[in-house]
């Protein structure tokens, strides 16, 4: 019997929407994709990534950003589950964001687009899971940003979901990747073309992008992979290699992403704080129903494993079930999107109730 799965990529109106700086946004839009098994009420949220999107999963021909991870027969099997990824709210992939026409104005937000928060994203996301008829989740997972949109899920909506997955994430960003991300914000707002954010209909300022995408790439991998990669390859061309594959990799990110959405989500992750207005991390912590599984990367620079660990323990002193995975990878802390074996199977085990 061959199994049927259903792919549907579309959009959730939720309709006028407050934020939590006050504002309103008068017609919000979120972008989705759902791949999974037909007829099935086990539906897992996925969070995704500061420059990600809602493709998470794909199909053979088109595949996601998590195909290694997502997909009939592996680590999360569609054989068993629906998944739901969702473009962010002030994202540039089909979400209501600051590319998006302002119905007030017929133009592009742009600079007026407010300041949206973590937590702004996750009740968004949650309206338009209720919009969608799905009252009740198996799990909640992300990385990195997308980590801390699983954690605030569970804390803002205890009852909603079974389990909660965060990886290469914390409750809170360091002051360390905060300095990693203000290089990159000067970055773009030092661009001639940034234009105060109000570049549209050009593409904006392309060339200070493209420098924060490197030095994101510079805190995403580590030392040993560039070592291994350019110096060790090649070692009379190694500046050369490095050079170019930084540049590669700038240009790839301004072919696809907004500035301003790049922006709003570095803010957005900048003043996260899970324990902000409850009391404290302790007491946020103290909240959470589902079962937790935390996981961290080693070589982590951009989400130290300190942070990971922390939180685990936290769970465990608050009496929340929590299991906690550690592995090591030169990929740092873009192994949650590389290496599925080293975390995969804990994540396929932790979801079966291994």
């Amino acid at each position: 019997m061959t199994l049927q799965l259903v792919e549907i990529k579309d959009t959730v109106s939720i309709g006028s929407f407050e934020l939590e700086c006050g504002e309103i946004l008068p017609d919000v839009t979120l972008a989705y994709e759902k791949v999974g098994r037909v007829g099935t009420d086990q539906v897992i949220l996925v969070c995704h990534a500061l420059t990600g999107d809602a493709h998470a999963v794909g199909n053979e021909s088109d595949p996601g950003w998590w195909d290694g991870l997502i997909g009939a027969g592996k680590y999360i099997d569609l054989s068993q589950y629906t998944v739901i990824t969702m473009n962010v709210l002030g994202g540039c992939g089909g979400s209501t964001g600051p590319a998006s026409t302002d119905p007030r104005t017929g133009k592009p937000y742009g600079s007026r687009f407010p300041k949206v928060t973590i937590r702004d994203m996750v009740r968004a996301q949650y309206e338009a899971l209720l919009k969608l008829g799905i009252h009740r989740l198996k799990a909640v997972i992300g990385g990195s940003m997308g980590g801390m949109l699983a954690l605030e899920f569970a804390v803002m909506y205890p009852d909603f979901m079974e389990k909660c997955i965060p990886i290469a994430t914390a409750a809170s960003l360091s002051a360390m990747s905060m300095a990693y991300n203000t290089i990159g914000r000067r970055a773009i707002v030092s661009d001639p073309d940034w234009q105060g954010g109000d570049y549209y209909p050009s593409k904006g300022p392309v060339r200070g992008l493209s420098i924060a995408r490197m030095i994101g790439m510079v805190t995403y991998r580590t030392d040993l992979l560039f070592e291994e990669r350019f110096s060790r390859q090649n070692p009379e061309n190694a500046r050369e290699m490095v050079d170019s594959y930084l540049h590669y990799q700038g240009r790839k990110l301004v072919n696809r992403f907004d500035a301003n959405t790049y922006l709003r989500f570095l803010d957005a992750m900048d003043h996260h704080d899970l324990g902000r207005g409850r009391g404290g991390v302790e007491e946020a912590v103290r909240k959470i129903h589902a079962e937790v599984l935390t996981i961290g990367i080693e070589e982590d620079i951009y989400f130290p494993v300190w942070q990971q660990r922390d939180f685990h323990q936290i769970c465990l002193k608050k009496g929340v079930k929590s299991v906690y995975h550690e592995f090591s990878s030169d990929y740092g802390h873009d192994a949650f999107l590389v290496e599925f074996n080293r975390f995969g199977p804990q994540i396929h085990r932790f979801l079966n109730g291994g």
